[in-house]
């Protein structure tokens, strides 16, 4: 027994030493640092309402999916590191408006984040109908009656590329436009040419059609190409235009908001100092009042703030304002269980029992209290999460891992350190060190 305490202590420390080690180490490319938030970090905060109305009720959640892939795509041409693109409903438990969060940090442009995030150019191709050919002319709309849809457009290019056509002589090439189409695409592309031959296909882009060539045979890779009145600077901006990809359903600009760098410096820097005051506050009061399971407390408490924020750096975890406000109240929870504890042993060693015998019972007495108490917070984390906004979620997110850690710190490490230590209260150091307050 008295060899597997020890080694309780040791694989405790060296399980601490690892997370220490996690917490200080910046891994390559930034694996292991702290990723900040937009409130600590600063940037831009965009928030657009997204127009479902044109969507069928079941296809909803995946149009949103699909815009929320879109606009990531989109938003890592920025180059940003760690940026957060969701959906949400507002409203009461998830009711009203579905709306698009944009965080980008760093980013301080805020207009050409907007234009980039909002370019949406409509790509459609339309058979010229029997009759019409002579109304297929550069310029014309494609809500033109001369034109019939076909159902293939831009959601469907898997790929967009720069080209050269040099089939007007040497000297002469022109730029084009490749486009490679997904499966869907390239079915639905081989099926328009083989059932259309020697017909136009007019090719619109944001309704405006750019060329109508002639289908002069079936084309079954999927490959088409796109020829115009283009620069090679603007071919190749349209090819990138394409390959960030249609949105699937509207989205109209709802609110901005940009927070420079040295206030989100200031937001971090004040959560810090408020979990560093906190903690010493709590840490003198523990020792103070509870004596020996205070100092054990405490030292709890440190292992459980280093494997905190190792697993902030592992997961990781988005740091945000609130996010520190849910880390810094699951450390009060950690003191509220060891409390309990030293309550329970307290209780113990005034019924009489041996320093031993009251630690095993305290624990197993306080268990059943902390157990309940840190189910029903891991109930409220999960139910701020699944309803919550993303200021709300990234609370509600740190907040139950650090319930759950703590649960687990103030039952193993706590109880490990004191059966360790051996104290005896048949000594007078020993009846001291383990009772509390001003006795």
């Amino acid at each position: 027994m008295f060899a597997l305490r020890y080694w309780s202590v040791v694989i405790l420390i060296a399980a601490a030493a690892v997370g220490f080690f996690v917490y200080t180490t910046t891994g390559s490319q930034g694996r292991f640092d702290f990723h900040l938030g937009l409130d600590l970090s600063g940037g831009t905060h965009l928030v657009y309402n997204a127009d479902t109305s044109g969507v069928q009720e079941t296809e909803i959640n995946e149009a949103l999916n699909a815009l929320r892939l879109v606009i990531e795509r989109r938003v890592n041409a920025f180059g940003v590191g760690e940026p957060i693109v969701q959906v949400e409903q507002g409203g009461a438990l998830g009711g009203g408006q579905h709306r698009l969060i944009v965080e980008l940090p760093g980013v301080t442009d805020t207009q050409e984040a907007i234009r980039r995030i909002g370019a949406t150019p409509v790509l459609e191709f339309k058979i010229v109908a029997v009759g019409q050919e002579t109304s297929a002319v550069v310029g014309a709309l494609s809500t033109d009656p001369a034109f019939e849809t076909t159902g293939l457009d831009g959601r469907l290019v898997s790929h967009a590329s720069l080209q050269f056509d040099n089939s007007a002589g040497v000297g002469a090439s022109r730029p084009v436009i490749r486009l490679d189409f997904n499966a869907e695409g390239r079915e639905l592309f081989s099926t328009i040419t083989q059932n259309n031959l020697n017909r136009q296909l007019a090719i619109f882009l944001d309704g405006v059609l750019l060329s109508a060539p002639v289908i002069q045979q079936h084309i079954p890779d999927g490959v088409a190409i796109i020829s115009g009145n283009f620069t090679p600077e603007s071919a190749k901006q349209l090819a990138s235009d394409l390959n960030l990809g249609a949105l699937p359903v509207p989205i109209e600009l709802a609110s901005t908001q940009t927070i420079g760098a040295t206030l989100g410096e200031q937001a971090l820097n004040a959560g810090i100092l408020a979990g560093l005051v906190g903690f010493l506050i709590l840490a003198a009061f523990m020792i103070f009042w509870y004596r020996l399971p205070g100092v054990v407390a405490v030292v709890s408490l440190i292992i459980y703030v280093v494997l905190m924020l190792a697993i902030f750096k592992l997961i990781p975890v988005v740091l945000t304002a609130a996010g520190i406000a849910g880390f810094i109240l699951s450390v009060g929870l950690a003191v509220d269980a060891n409390v309990l504890i030293a309550e329970r042993i307290k209780e113990e060693l005034a019924a009489g029992k041996s320093a031993q015998a009251a630690i095993y019972e305290g624990f197993s007495r306080a268990w059943l209290a902390i157990r309940d108490s840190n189910i029903a917070h891991i109930i409220a984390a999960v139910i701020l999460y699944w309803f919550g906004t993303s200021l709300i979620k990234g609370f509600a997110l740190v907040f139950g891992l650090g319930v759950v850690v703590s649960m687990l710190s103030a039952i193993t490490i706590s109880r490990t350190f004191l059966l360790a230590l051996g104290v005896s209260e048949k000594t007078a150091t020993g009846r001291f060190l383990l009772k509390s307050g001003l006795k």
